[in-house]
């Protein structure tokens, strides 16, 4: 998948916390601190995410794209 974002962060997937619609992912990243998305439901499932999965974090504007590679 392509997408147009530039900054990119490696992070794990700390803790997921999912909802009937929206769903919240936490991540651990090299520095000593955290990031969180908020993603639909759907698009969690399909990623698949589970605690522990390495993904690479794709921030643009306001929004943190977690991309599992």
């Amino acid at each position: 998948m392509k997408y147009g974002a530039r900054n990119k962060i490696v992070g794990k997937v700390k803790s997921i916390k999912k909802g009937d619609i929206m769903s919240m992912i936490k991540f651990d990243i090299s520095d000593p601190c955290e990031m969180g998305s908020v993603l639909t439901t759907e698009s969690l499932d399909e990623l698949n995410l589970k605690p522990g999965d390495e993904v690479r974090l794709v921030i643009k504007a306001i929004h943190v794209l977690p991309v599992k590679e």
